[in-house]
């Protein structure tokens, strides 16, 4: 067994599986070998292909900078009256442009380059021209974004116009979750550590965390393990390991936590009770000093 565990870790000339062309003992052995000590202690680790190889990091990088730069281009026009559709057509034509692919374009039957969800649309709003942005809206613009093969996927909140306090709130506090969410995702905590920091500060907040929905892995596919719930308990689920990229997407309720899909279209989720709700998402890195930040 050790030594079918050694060819699976060592190639013939004693370089790493990750690929690197970096001899096995200084490339990652050393996680390895962390990874071992937590597997024998009956903690849940990563598969090895959910963590990425630096030629994979690099390329996924490339992709977020584009995807940010999309969601900033978005940001310059933004506004009252303006269509969903419109901002569909920014995301498009910016993407294409500057060589990416709109990842949710045509995925599993996805109709537009984004997602656009507003006020008590928790996500997957389906971007329409009969769909008018108005001042007091709330709205979530969704981007991912394919350059040479990797994915990258972030999510801005914008508020429209003149928007009351009590919406104001939900953005902020929801971003704070996000930030709270990345501040706890150390290498070798634990995925309940992020569920558990974003659900404290929602719950404090008298709000309610979406749990259907949630975070993901990505950069070599758009949807990969694992799953990040916003939900958890400290010390619990998986490991976090360097070399690991996954989405961290806080799906915050004012009311209730409950959800249904529309019917009309399959996608667009909202909240049962009609109540607003925010998100905020981004792609992350574990690195061995910690959490980095991919996308904005």
């Amino acid at each position: 067994m050790a030594e079918q565990t050694k060819k699976r870790e060592v190639t013939e000339d004693g370089l790493c599986w990750c690929g690197s062309g970096k001899p096995y003992e200084t490339c990652h052995k050393a996680i390895d070998d962390e990874i071992k000590l937590h597997q024998l202690a009956g903690e849940e680790v990563p598969a090895r292909s959910m963590i990425k190889s630096a030629a994979q990091i690099e390329g996924i990088r490339k992709a977020c900078a584009l995807n940010t730069a999309v969601l900033d281009e978005v940001a310059k026009y933004i506004r009252k009256g303006m269509t969903t559709e419109e901002i569909d057509q920014i995301v498009y034509q910016f993407t294409t442009k500057n060589g990416g692919i709109p990842a949710p374009l045509h995925f599993c039957g996805f109709p537009k380059s984004v997602c656009t969800s507003v006020n008590d649309q928790v996500c997957h709003g389906i971007p329409d021209k009969q769909v008018v942005l108005r001042s007091g809206d709330i709205v979530n613009v969704d981007v991912s974004t394919i350059v040479d093969g990797y994915y990258a996927d972030a999510s801005r909140m914008f508020e429209i116009g003149h928007v009351d306090k009590r919406a104001r709130d939900l953005v902020a506090i929801t971003k704070e979750c996000l930030n709270r969410g990345v501040a706890a995702a150390q290498p070798w905590a634990h995925l309940g550590d992020v569920g558990a920091a974003c659900e404290a500060l929602a719950r404090k907040h008298h709000y309610s965390v979406v749990e259907e929905f949630g975070g993901h892995g990505v950069g070599v596919e758009f949807h990969e393990d694992p799953f990040v719930a916003h939900v958890g308990k400290r010390g619990k689920g998986m490991l976090l390991v360097p070399g690991m990229i996954f989405t961290i997407e806080p799906m915050i309720n004012e009311g209730r936590k409950d959800v249904f899909i529309d019917s009309a279209n399959d996608w667009t989720v909202y909240t049962e009770d009609g109540s607003l709700s925010a998100q905020w998402e981004h792609t992350i890195l574990i690195t061995e000093k910690g959490p980095e930040i991919l996308t904005y």
